[in-house]
């Protein structure tokens, strides 16, 4: 078992077919009962996803990723959300959380900030 976090280019995929698709599809089998997390601003009805929630503290954190990288504003909140959900990972001792995004850009900027990550357009 996996922990993922989805950001909506990724969760996209599950829904409409491209690139990618089939796999974030595997990922996101009820059987496999993989962790999904996605941010409260994607809107998505499927009970199956956990929602990191928005708060103050959430969108004052999406302003400081703002200052240090370019990022847009939806992208700093789903940033900023996956790095909290890792934090209480870690302090859990849990299992590592993988960021999952289409856009390189956010996945390279995740990587900086520390995250794994992945991009579905990477995989078949």
């Amino acid at each position: 078992m996996s922990l993922y976090f989805l950001d909506s280019s990724a969760l996209v995929k599950r829904y409409v077919t491209e690139t990618g698709s089939a796999w974030i599809k595997a990922l996101t089998d009820p059987e496999k009962r993989n962790p999904l997390i996605i941010a409260r601003i994607t809107y998505d009805l499927d009970m199956q996803y956990q929602v990191a929630e928005l708060d103050r503290t959430l969108t004052e954190a999406a302003g400081e990723l703002v200052t240090r990288h370019p990022l847009r504003a939806y992208d700093a909140v789903k940033l900023a959300s996956a790095l909290r959900v890792q934090s209480e990972l870690v302090r859990a001792k849990s299992p590592a959380l993988t960021f999952l995004s289409a856009d390189g850009r956010l996945v390279a900027i995740a990587q900086a900030e520390g995250l794994l990550t992945d991009n579905p357009n990477r995989h078949l």
